[in-house]
């Protein structure tokens, strides 16, 4: 090992002396503070120095891929959560947004499951889903894992009985009567509401109480469950009592959650491409179909560390390779319309040049004052390439690009020379679509930008 290697090995192996022996994730990072790899740790310090021990071959212990990543590291950064679940949902977010070279998981659409109430029916019902309904439900979660939850509603629903069929099932229906009910009510575990067994009201409160349960700590039920396990142990009922530990900690991994605006997955709530694309060429009135959708924001804290983001979408759907991070270089203090010019001028250079396609829709974060920024932007743009254009330096064609913003709040949509807006209903398609290419947009600067400014490791992509 050469002396400088050995030097920065050293220093590694101080810096983490000072990481806490806490939950939370660590990133290993190389030149120009890029993120090489993202991982999650029950104690930070004593997962992070296993990779730098003195001793040992790590190709043998970690493989070839590990030990080529670590001759490549610079320095180590941590990020401390309150929980495991806390970690292992944020690693899978970042993991997604920075896409680190050597994290072979977690990079795919793979999503989280929820715990969704439909409280817009007459008679909700409860569902495990990756999928939520766009509106009309509760949602709960995301969860850690599929397994455990699985094994939590069906306890859940033993106390509760509420339904899990998929039955659509009105306080109105006279028929109902006649129905016969599945075995769930028969063991009680449904109050089959599907055969008028219970009316609405009755039912609505069974719902209302379990919303209650999943919101509060449970110490009402657990405590309940403990002395039953109690009991059961000193009657040498060793079987109920091993079913009543069981049911105690499924319950208690109800805690293995996030929350849907926390740690949200924008990927889930996505609209129909197709319908919404054919409702944006009709907005846009473009001859040819949006196909390359690029959304564009920025971020910063009290004017610094200012980052741009540029997400993609093809045919509706995120394209993640073609996602970008620019941190701002040009613009000094707080002007957001001054920093969606310039991310506007660093990612349309290449296309003015012909060296990458122009998208058919740039969709900005914002309102008028943010459209017309990067309106200005484009236009001197083009007005320098078609004066280098007469001096024979460059031969690249101007595309018909358009350009739209989405404000938050009214969900107002601009367009491109209209200082009205057009406000389109929320059930819209497209409306949708916009939304999620301006959340993606959103998310993807201020996520990373507001859990990592502390430690300053912003991923250098520009």
């Amino acid at each position: 090992m050469s002396a400088k290697k050995s030097d920065k090995s050293e220093a590694i192996r101080e810096k983490i002396k000072s990481f806490p022996t806490g939950s939370g994730l660590y990133f290993m990072k190389g030149s120009a503070d890029k993120v090489l790899y993202v991982g999650k740790a029950k104690n930070l310090r004593s997962r992070v120095s296993s990779y730098f021990q003195q001793a040992g071959d790590l190709t043998v212990s970690r493989g070839p891929k590990i030990t080529e990543m670590l001759s490549k590291v610079k320095t180590v950064d941590f990020l401390e959560t309150e929980t495991e679940v806390d970690a292992m949902l944020q690693e899978a977010r970042l993991i997604k947004d920075i896409r680190p070279p050597y994290n072979t998981d977690l990079v795919d659409d793979k999503t989280f499951p929820y715990l969704e109430i439909t409280t817009g029916e007459d008679f909700p019902g409860v569902y495990i889903t990756r999928k939520p309904r766009p509106a009309g439900s509760r949602l709960f979660g995301p969860f850690a894992g599929a397994k455990d939850l699985r094994g939590v509603l069906v306890v859940l629903q033993k106390i509760f009985k509420f339904r899990t069929c998929k039955l659509n099932i009105s306080e109105h229906d006279p028929k109902r009567r006649f129905f016969r009910p599945c075995l769930l009510y028969s063991i009680k575990q449904c109050t089959a509401p599907c055969a008028a067994k219970i009316d609405e009201r009755e039912y609505k409160k069974i719902v209302t109480d379990l919303i209650k349960f999943l919101r509060s700590k449970r110490s009402t039920i657990l405590r309940q469950l403990r002395k039953q396990m109690a009991e059961a142990a000193e009657a040498f009922a060793y079987e109920k009592a091993a079913m009543c530990r069981d049911r105690i900690r499924l319950i208690e991994r109800l805690d293995r959650r996030g929350t849907p605006d926390e740690n949200v997955q924008p990927e889930v709530f996505a609209a129909d491409p197709t319908q919404a694309l054919e409702q944006l060429q009709n907005l846009l009135q473009t001859p040819e179909p949006v196909r390359i959708i690029e959304g564009i924001d920025v971020a910063n804290i009290a004017g610094a560390e200012a980052v741009g983001s540029l997400v993609k979408f093809i045919d509706g759907k995120p394209f993640k390779s073609g996602y970008r991070r620019f941190k701002i270089k040009t613009v000094k203090g707080i002007d957001d319309y001054a920093m969606i010019a310039e991310v506007v001028k660093r990612r349309y250079k290449y296309a003015l040049r012909g060296e990458e396609l122009w998208p058919d829709l740039v969709l900005i974060d914002g309102g008028l004052g943010h459209l017309r920024a990067a309106e200005a932007a484009l236009k001197d743009m083009i007005a320098m390439n078609l004066r280098k254009s007469t001096k024979g330096k460059s031969k690249s064609e101007i595309r018909n690009t358009r350009i739209a913003a989405i404000a938050k709040r009214e969900e107002e949509i601009y367009l491109q020379g209209s200082s009205k807006p057009v406000k389109l209903p929320a059930n819209s398609p497209a409306r949708k679509l916009l939304q999620y290419v301006r959340d993606e947009a959103h998310r993807f600067a201020q996520h990373y930008h507001h859990i990592l400014r502390s430690k300053k490791t912003l991923n250098k992509k520009s």
